[in-house]
């Protein structure tokens, strides 16, 4: 995992762009309770900028190379080997790691695992069709000998959720001058080819099966046609 090409791709005049959006984007999606736990898998640094560390005092940074922000907690371990207790968070976010994952579809299951059935799930990639993306991948010699990742596309992400149950609520895309949000069946059905990234928010599901009975043989028992004849008494 790598992700040096995301460091520096934020530090030219476009990436600059995306992270002003992204932290904006964050700070509205962030609905949940200060009591309640917020875990972001892979460090960014600038945390600071879209939480409040001292209010969300159950926000942890999970990072292999102890990475983000100072204000806030961290813990140093792999995303795929989660060292979290099962249905216990309320709130993922994972910011530019999937791309940058080898092991990203373990890691994926370890999302589903440690997130509480109806937990919200927030994942930001870069937009695989973005001409920019690929024109600064190219361009900058430092930021192309620096990547070790994999574009993930919006509908190989949305398979990804579907298989583990994960409902999606909205779809976000990332322009160089705005934001676009598209909900429900415009989401799973929409892209773009100029966006820079886009993020999903995604609710985890949790469906009980309902148990087998053992089905009990029915043998039915013979009836009168009028039991009430029976007791009728004829005087002549």
């Amino acid at each position: 995992m790598k992700r040096d090409f995301l460091f520096a791709y934020y530090q030219t005049p476009r990436g600059k762009l995306l992270k002003e959006l992204e932290v904006a984007y964050l700070q509205r999606s962030i609905t949940v309770g200060c009591q309640q736990t917020i875990l972001q898998i892979g460090g960014l640094g600038w945390e600071n900028e879209f939480i409040d560390c001292s209010l969300y005092q159950y926000f942890s940074v999970l990072d292999a190379k102890h990475l983000g922000s100072f204000q806030a907690p961290k813990i140093q371990a792999k995303s795929y080997a989660l060292p979290i207790q099962s249905d216990s968070i309320d709130m993922i976010i994972v910011p530019h790691l999937l791309e940058f994952d080898a092991a990203r579809f373990q890691t994926f299951r370890e999302l589903e695992r440690v997130l509480k059935p109806e937990g919200i799930l927030l994942v930001m990639n870069f937009n695989p069709w973005s001409f920019w993306v690929w024109y600064q991948f190219l361009l900058d010699k430092r930021l192309a000998n620096s990547w070790r990742g994999h574009f993930i596309s919006r509908s190989r992400l949305f398979d990804w959720l579907k298989l583990l149950n994960f409902e999606v609520r909205n779809k976000t895309e990332f322009y160089l001058d705005c934001t676009t949000i598209k909900n429900g069946s415009d989401a799973l059905n929409s892209f773009s080819f100029t966006s820079t990234a886009y993020a999903v928010k995604a609710i985890k599901r949790r469906f009980n099966p309902i148990p087998m009975t053992e089905v009990k043989t029915f043998v039915p028992r013979l009836v009168a046609a009028n039991p009430l004849a029976a007791t009728v008494e004829h005087h002549d």
